[in-house]
């Protein structure tokens, strides 16, 4: 956050209110230029992180069979429309030699890459890359399904419509019944 200039954030949300007609000194409006500077230093906090800090610390077990966190909330900012989008993401991963991340080291891994300028598709391989980076895994599956609101709100105009990326790394990539499973195991409730 600390190379986010709210000043400029503040001056350029004034014009964007004034470029659309708005009175930037009518009583509703005379904060949302702060308001506004201190959500996009939080939204996109993400910029200056390295995702991979996330796996310094890493632990040996005797396990090297499926791993997977499904669900993980998240929300980013389309980086063509700066726009919301919001989904859930699934990691799966087998590790290789018994090395495991702490599971909320996944999460913590999609939110870092999610809260910047993004594109889904750029953050479902981000995140693959990662683990097979720091973990040195057999094989690392992602899935992630998002509702974008720039097909909501603008455009097509389709509320409600999901986009699904997935990302398959190692076996995943080379092994459908291993592909499947993963599968099989996101969509039980």
């Amino acid at each position: 956050m600390s190379k986010v200039d709210l000043e400029k954030i503040e001056e350029a949300v004034k014009m964007i209110l004034e470029a659309v007609g708005e009175d930037v000194e009518r009583e509703g409006l005379l904060d949302t230029p702060q308001r506004v500077s201190k959500m996009y230093a939080e939204m996109f906090s993400g910029i200056d992180e390295d995702p991979r800090e996330f796996f310094s610390t890493v632990f040996h077990e005797n396990h090297e069979e499926l791993v997977l966190v499904k669900d993980i909330p998240f929300y980013s900012m389309c980086e063509h429309h700066l726009v919301p989008f919001y989904g859930k993401a699934h990691i799966a991963y087998l590790p290789q030699g018994g090395k495991v991340a702490g599971l909320s080291k996944l999460g913590r891994c999609v939110e870092s890459v999610a809260r910047r300028p993004q594109l889904q598709e750029r953050i479902t391989s981000t995140v693959a890359d990662t683990l097979m980076e720091m973990l040195e895994p057999y094989g690392v599956y992602v899935v992630i399904e998002a509702e974008h609101m720039c097909m909501t709100m603008r455009g097509l105009k389709k509320p409600g419509s999901k986009t699904v990326t997935s990302v398959a790394r190692g076996v995943y990539a080379e092994n459908d019944v291993l592909r499947r499973e993963v599968i099989s195991f996101i969509q039980m409730s």
